[in-house]
């Protein structure tokens, strides 16, 4: 029997081949299943967002708005990933909120600090990190410089002069636009550092 590609399968299932969408989940259902388990650690629940994340897949390919081409498990992964993150934040809203957790300031790189951690602090966090960084990489090579050194590496603005062969003056005023500009990326394209 031949083995097909995922996006053979997907075409054919949009074509209206519901066995292709059969031999889809069978082949991916270890991973996304056990990927939503490491996370709610509940069988229940699990199989619930497993479900609903099978039907937005559904839903998506049957309405032609697919076009992840070549990289469904990684689509369907983020899928599952964010009705993971809806499950908790729903649960969370049953709970009371803490005192501090919607007044608090944060600084741009102090994203999220609540008095006890939980799976749903830990997930957005993970992906709050990740769209920064990749934000990072669209500044000016300069600025993106004097930020790795200082956010990530934690060095003084002295060191930073001292590594990269400039005034402590300038490392500052990089230092400044990079923070001014990943402001405005970050604002283009909407990502909320904190959780309210």
């Amino acid at each position: 029997m031949k083995l097909y590609k995922d996006s053979e399968l997907i075409s054919a299932y949009s074509r209206g081949d519901e066995t292709a969408l059969a031999v889809l989940i069978d082949r991916h259902k270890q991973r996304i299943y056990s990927f939503i388990y490491s996370k709610v650690y509940n069988h229940d629940v699990t199989e619930d967002i497993f479900q609903d994340t099978f039907i937005k897949v559904i839903t998506t390919i049957k309405g032609g708005k697919y076009n992840e081409e070549g990289k469904f498990l990684p689509w369907v992964m983020r899928i599952a990933f964010n009705l993971t993150i809806d499950y908790f934040r729903a649960k969370k809203k049953r709970k009371t909120v803490s005192e501090n957790a919607a007044g608090e300031e944060c600084s741009l790189f102090d994203f999220i600090h609540f008095t006890e951690s939980n799976i749903e602090d830990d997930l957005i966090e993970d992906q709050i990190h990740c769209d920064v960084v990749k934000l990072i990489e669209l500044l000016p090579e300069n600025q993106q410089v004097v930020l790795k050194l200082r956010i990530f590496k934690g060095l003084s603005f002295k060191e930073i002069s001292e590594d990269t062969g400039v005034s402590i003056n300038t490392a500052l005023g990089r230092m400044r636009y990079a923070l001014i500009n990943l402001r405005k990326l970050i604002e283009e394209n909407n990502i909320t550092l904190t959780v309210i």
